[in-house]
Formats: structure tokens, sequence, C-alpha cells
């Protein structure tokens, strides 16, 4: 994969996880990476790895679904000089984990507010000045709950199928502009957020967490999970411009538990 010079990533939800792993792969391969989430503390490990690999990173608190919050980071990086080149969505929380009679009404706006209007909002913020320039690429993290749902898990399995609508529409609209538009929709990926979901499966199908692991691998092509570094490989592809002739698709990274 070509590296690419002078070039800014914004990744949102860089503070751990996939998203830490998106930032650092980005990094590796050249980009200045924004990294953004409402955890300092996790930003900061972050930035520590990247610059340990001498790559590029800078800290920015934010709420992605405070506009404002929005609104001032994008002031801040043009303020600072900073082209916007890249922008990978990928905060995103768990949500609820119970039937859908039983959930709050804060329970499913806070799933919608993160996992969906959060990247309305950084779409609205960061699309403009990549359709001024005539070049662009926007990676938003799906999930294949958004194709194929677990139990008890109907807010986060909604905004993540809302996302797949969202991510064609925009890829449509902004497409003859030149800003590429694509999601990447993860499988089970090693790391606590999956240890959370196992946990609650658990308890919603009374079964041992063991036994649905088995099940759900045995389910897979491959037979496993996914590690974060996979996810990575694939945003950070979808980023470069290899991939320049690819835009509205839906790339799952889930050792073949779903084929599409």
């Amino acid at each position: 994969m070509n590296d690419v010079h002078d070039r800014t990533v914004i990744v949102t939800g860089a503070s751990g996880g996939i998203g830490r792993s998106i930032a650092v792969d980005a990094a590796r391969h050249g980009w200045h990476v924004v990294l953004a989430s409402r955890a300092r503390d996790g930003l900061e490990a972050t930035a520590e790895r990247i610059h340990a690999d001498g790559g590029a990173a800078s800290i920015h608190p934010l709420d992605v679904t405070d506009a404002d919050q929005i609104e001032g980071l994008r002031r801040q990086l043009a303020d600072d000089g900073r082209t916007v080149h890249g922008l990978v969505n990928n905060s995103g929380i768990a949500g609820p984990s119970r039937p859908l009679w039983e959930i709050e009404d804060g329970e499913w706006d806070a799933c919608i507010a993160v996992n969906l209007r959060g990247v309305f909002l950084m779409c609205r913020a960061f699309l403009p000045a990549m359709i001024e320039a005539g070049a662009g690429s926007v990676v938003n993290i799906g999930s294949i709950s958004g194709k194929n749902p677990l139990l008890h898990r109907s807010a986060y399995t909604a905004s993540k199928a809302s996302l797949i609508g969202l991510t064609k529409t925009a890829a449509a609209d902004a497409g003859p502009r030149g800003v590429r538009v694509n999601l990447v929709s993860p499988g089970g990926v090693a790391g606590e957020r999956l240890d959370w979901v196992m946990e609650k499966q658990s308890e919603a199908l009374g079964q041992p967490q063991q036994a649905i692991r088995e099940r759900l691998t045995s389910q897979s092509a491959l037979h496993r999970f996914v590690e974060p570094e996979e996810v990575a490989a694939a945003v950070t592809f979808l980023l470069s411009d290899e991939a320049a002739g690819i835009t509205g698709i839906d790339v799952t990274v889930a050792a073949g538990f779903v084929m599409n």
C-alpha cells in the first residue's frame, strides 16, 4: 500500500480498541492522525504508541454528539492550517442489552446519538471542505449486527443498520464531487467489547459464555473472531489512493461469519 505524506485523517473513538488500532495503522502509513474521543487518558496512550513508532498524531478530546464541539474541532484544524483528507467515524457505544420493550428512552436515544447522529454530525462538518477540494475519503465503522442481529441488541442493531443507508446515500451525494464514502462492518472483534457482549448473550440465553463463543466461531468460515488490526487494515486501505475506485460499499471483516 502506498504511504501518504502531509495528509490528515480524523479518527473518532481513538482512545482504545478498534479506534486505537485504526489510528496506529494509519500513522504507520504516513497519515497525521487527529485523535478524537471523550477519554483523554486513552487518547494520550494512543498518541504515545504512535509517537513511539515515529508517527504523527495530535489529541483532540471530543464528544461526537455535540455539534458545537465538532465545529470547534473543525475551526481549530483550519486555524492550524491542517486540511482534512480523511475521516474515520469509529465512535460507538454498545447500548442496552435487553428486550426492546424493556429499553428506556434515554438508553435508546444515547445509542442512536453516538452511533448514528454522531456520524451525521461529523460528516456534515468535514465533508464540505473535502467536496470543495474535490477529494477525500470517509470510512464509517458499522457492524455485522446491522445485518445479522444478536438477541436483545435492538438499539445497537438499529443504529448500525441505519449507518449502512447513511453511508450509501452519502457516497451517492459526494461521489460526483470526488469524495468517497465507505463502510467497514466488523464481526466479533477480540477485546473488552466482545467480552461484554458474550456476557450479556450468556445471561439472555442461559448458556455458558464459552458455549456461545464456540457456537459463533463455528458459524464463521475461518472459525474464529477477528483482531482489531485486521479491521484497521481494511480501513487504511479504503483511505488510501489504491481504493480510489471504491465508494458506497460495505466491507465486512468478520472471518466469514457474514458473506455478502
